[in-house]
């Protein structure tokens, strides 16, 4: 694998990497995201007691749209045909949210970023939904785990 920097031409300014010429392969990403929360907030997303609604439904949409349009927001980010989003979340004791968001396709270049912009869409989500009872919300880590497909191969997080 080359540590070259692929979004930059020879003037050194920014570019879209050209991808016509990569092969059309199965790529999946997963990347996981995390709200610290007072427990008394994570209590209430549990019960269903936020006044906004459904916390971690409205999370799951977020993140599946953002996945869908992350090559509007990231601007090298080509725009990619997704086979497959999937959000799930997790209780870390009893004040932390795990968000899991899993991107697939078939193409030419990696999910990676779809898989980012999930998991931080959905937890940006939850902080909004919650904000009024607790501004003191922390997000992260934000975090690639798992890519499979393309050139360059697989990276499981901790393992390369």
């Amino acid at each position: 694998m080359s540590d070259q920097l692929t979004h930059f031409n020879e003037q050194n300014r920014a570019r879209m990497v050209d991808v016509s010429e990569k092969d059309i392969t199965k790529r999946e990403a997963v990347a996981q995201s995390k709200v610290a929360m007072k427990p008394e907030t994570l209590a209430r997303i549990r019960e269903g007691r936020i006044e906004k609604g459904d916390v971690l439904a409205v999370a799951q949409v977020a993140g599946v749209m953002a996945a869908k349009k992350t090559w509007e927001i990231i601007p090298m980010c080509h725009p990619l045909p997704l086979t497959g989003i999937d959000i799930r979340f997790s209780f870390q004791g009893d004040d932390t949210v795990e968000i899991e968001a899993t991107v697939k396709t078939t193409g030419k270049t990696g999910v990676e970023m779809e898989a980012l912009t999930a998991a931080s869409a959905a937890a940006l989500t939850i902080y909004d939904m919650c904000k009024a009872m607790d501004k003191g919300m922390v997000i992260g880590p934000t975090s690639l785990l798992l890519k499979t497909g393309g050139k360059s191969g697989d990276y499981r997080r901790g393992e390369n």
